[in-house]
């Protein structure tokens, strides 16, 4: 199956093959300011499964522990994909970017210590105070 994942404004995509290695909410400041929700969900899929990007995409890195290089629409701004040494071989997509493509609910839920108190899920969720 080739997954889609596609920026606001529809320029910029990102396709893949098959299901995320890992399907996931964050709730660390870093992934709710990328966001701008009060939690990040991303699916991180193996490089291999990365068939192609498109045209149009800028990068910037950020700074963070560990450091990120995200990649985003040059046209709407929305982020679309990153990479990070926290998870090497593997490239993070935003999940909402699979908007006509569906996911799987997430797996699990890290950084719980940062969840907002009024957030629940399913206890099929795995819950993970830490990275």
């Amino acid at each position: 199956m080739v997954r889609t994942a596609t920026c606001c404004c529809k320029r910029t995509t990102i396709e893949l093959d098959g299901d995320p290695v890992l399907n996931a909410v964050c709730h660390c400041d870093d992934c709710k300011r990328r966001s701008g929700s009060a939690f990040g969900w991303s699916a991180y899929f193996e490089d291999a499964q990365v068939i192609r990007s498109s045209a149009g995409l800028s990068r910037y890195d950020v700074d963070t522990s560990p450091p990120q290089h995200r990649f985003f629409c040059s046209n709407c701004g929305s982020t679309v994909f990153w990479k990070s040494p926290a998870f090497p071989g593997w490239t993070g997509v935003a999940a909402g970017c699979f908007a006509g493509d569906l996911l799987p609910p997430p797996a699990a839920s890290y950084r719980e210590t940062g969840r907002c108190t009024w957030i629940d899920f399913p206890a099929s969720v795995e819950r993970h105070a830490g990275p």
